[in-house]
């Protein structure tokens, strides 16, 4: 595969983490600033591009504004796909790489929520392994992108190296296994010698994920996993320079006015990108940012009711 981005990193890989409502483009560019290498988009529904692909429909129409990247800020930019017929993975990988040309195409095998797996998605198709290696095949079919998947590090009683057995022949670029299994979702320690044992069973790139929140972290996993790199989810979230702390090697003091300048940053690319009304939803964001800090609750309380950003600067000022 001639464009595979994969090949052209440097270990430690440092990806941020598919997360559905967080890892939009706005938030892309706030981690792509400090240093991601791979920027994976948000949880975009293979069925939802099956049935929406004429566009017109509200719900097409939100499908497709999340697939929406900035090509300059926004690269390698990964888009993962999650559902549970091959048909529709493979109009939806065709539609990706047809309209949107992101870099790679992933498909999510390992997300625990009750809604997606209810569908037969998630990890309920890492549950399923003939049905997760049609779905590989349809979309290995239907692009010329690298196909990445995420998984877990058990399924029930299946654990991530019997199901990477089962697609040993096929040419995945890479793979994120989450340190947890299904019934930890997404707290208790990470077992990082689950990943490490997929090693031996595959070939392209592998990152770990799960429960990496600060440099010692990250180190842990690196070290105990022997992966190729880190996919970071939930620890980015309060802490985006973490990226930039994992490449140098060393810890970064932000302090309350860096924190307070960043917000500030990432709020002007929210509203450029989805206008005032896009500082509502973000929200959630800020919760994260200020974790930690003296009068955080406090600060909080008059955060969440922010709608403008001349507001926003008030208050932080």
């Amino acid at each position: 595969m001639k464009n595979n981005f994969w090949l052209k990193l440097k270990p430690p890989i440092v990806a941020l983490a598919p997360l559905a409502g967080f890892t939009d483009s706005a938030f892309r560019q706030i981690c792509h600033g400090f240093g991601a290498d791979v920027l994976y988009s948000e949880m975009i529904s293979a069925a939802a591009l099956y049935y929406g692909r004429e566009r017109g429909s509200r719900s097409a129409e939100k499908t497709w504004d999340l697939l929406k990247f900035n090509r300059r800020r926004e690269r390698p930019f990964v888009v993962q796909l999650f559902g549970s017929h091959p048909e529709h993975f493979a109009l939806a990988a065709r539609l990706v790489s047809e309209k949107i040309k992101p870099d790679g195409i992933d498909i999510n095998c390992g997300c625990p929520v009750p809604k997606v797996m209810k569908a037969g998605a998630g990890a309920a198709l890492m549950s399923d392994p003939p049905r997760a290696r049609a779905v590989l095949e349809a979309v290995l079919k239907n692009t010329n992108l690298p196909v990445s998947l995420k998984i877990r590090a058990a399924v029930g009683s299946l654990p991530a190296t019997e199901f990477l057995k089962n697609l040993a022949d096929l040419p995945l670029s890479a793979v994120m296994i989450h340190a947890r299994s299904l019934s930890q979702s997404f707290s208790g320690s990470p077992d990082w010698g689950a990943v490490k044992k997929a090693r031996s069973l595959f070939k392209g790139i592998i990152l770990a994920n799960g429960g990496i929140k600060d440099l010692a972290s990250a180190r842990r996993a690196l070290n105990l996993s022997g992966a190729d790199g880190l996919g970071l989810a939930r620890g980015a979230l309060s802490r985006p320079w973490l990226f930039k702390e994992i490449k140098e090697g060393r810890e970064l003091k932000f302090g309350r006015a860096e924190i307070f300048k960043l917000i500030l940053r990432h709020a002007a690319i929210v509203q450029r990108l989805k206008e005032p009304k896009g500082l509502v939803a973000w929200r959630q964001h800020l919760a994260y940012y200020v974790k930690g800090l003296a009068g955080a609750r406090k600060l909080r309380t008059a955060l969440v009711k922010v709608t403008r950003f001349k507001d926003l600067k008030n208050i932080l000022s």
